[in-house]
């Protein structure tokens, strides 16, 4: 789930071509809550609070919500595949990862995340974050199946 809109560029077309791989694995759904209209007006704390609002609306009260944030944990991609697995073992149904908005999170989303992972210490776009993220989340699953793609 992510705050923004498909930019219909060739990082769309490279997101597709993931989510189709990942959805051979596991049920994966991608969805955008479209960016806050007039947002000159809006401070950015204000931003976020609204951000947060359509986005706790999306999640579910069982569902395990991991935030991608600049100052989540960082994993080698062996190891996010563990995490995956671990989720799986323990019997988790939903796993939901968020982008945020250009400012972040609010308190509330943070309250309700259950965990915070980082990509990078790098920033990227919005666009390129959720492409890095569903190439890192289908090469979790090849590893996970044993698959040559890691390699």
């Amino acid at each position: 789930m992510w705050i923004g809109k498909p930019d219909g560029d060739v990082f769309d077309e490279a997101i597709r071509q993931y989510t189709r791989k990942i959805q051979f694995y596991t049920v994966y759904e991608p969805v955008a809550i479209p960016y806050l209209k007039n947002t000159k007006s809006l401070s950015q704390d204000e931003q976020k609070r609204k951000e947060g609002e359509l986005l706790l609306k999306k999640i579910e009260p069982g569902d395990f919500v991991v935030l991608l944030d600049e100052r989540g944990k960082e994993f080698t991609s062996k190891a996010f595949a563990q995490f995956i697995q671990q989720q799986a073992n323990n019997g988790l149904k939903t796993l939901v990862f968020v982008i945020g908005g250009a400012y972040g999170f609010s308190e509330e989303v943070y309250a309700r995340g259950n965990a915070q992972m980082a990509l990078s210490k790098l920033t990227f776009p919005h666009i390129m974050t959720r492409l890095i993220f569903a190439e890192q989340l289908y090469r979790a699953f090849t590893i996970l199946h044993g698959e040559p793609y890691h390699h």
